[in-house]
């Protein structure tokens, strides 16, 4: 059985090309436009093993926020955070978190992902 990846970003063309990404890397995928729609995903799922977020997005919930909301309730859950802004301090993210700038370069989040895929199979 693949590891299941959760693409949170609300910006579609981004999302896709992060989905065909993970997908490339041997994980089965599932997609959220917010952190709202995540957390239900998450919810109602129990076999998500990472979390590919964005920092900004629409809603009452942010991606760190995700993040953390993550890390408190599914401690074993590999989290992955972007943004295209400045890096959030190491004491802003959740335990062993990973910080991705964008706009992200493809080999990299192919490399990235696929370490992650390996350590989880």
């Amino acid at each position: 059985m693949k590891p299941k990846l959760l693409a949170v970003e609300d910006e579609l063309l981004l999302r896709m090309d992060l989905v065909d990404q993970a997908r490339e890397a041997g994980f089965e995928t599932v997609e959220a436009g917010s952190a709202a729609e995540a957390v239900e995903i998450l919810r109602a799922s129990d076999d998500i093993r990472v979390i590919f977020t964005d920092i900004r997005m629409p809603g009452d919930m942010d991606g760190l926020a995700l993040s953390h909301y993550v890390r408190d309730r599914w401690p074993p859950t590999v989290i992955v955070i972007c943004s295209a802004n400045a890096p959030p301090s190491a004491a802003d993210l959740p335990k062993d978190a990973v910080f991705v700038p964008k706009p992200w370069n493809g080999p990299k989040i192919e490399q990235l992902l696929s370490s992650i895929f390996v350590e989880l199979t």
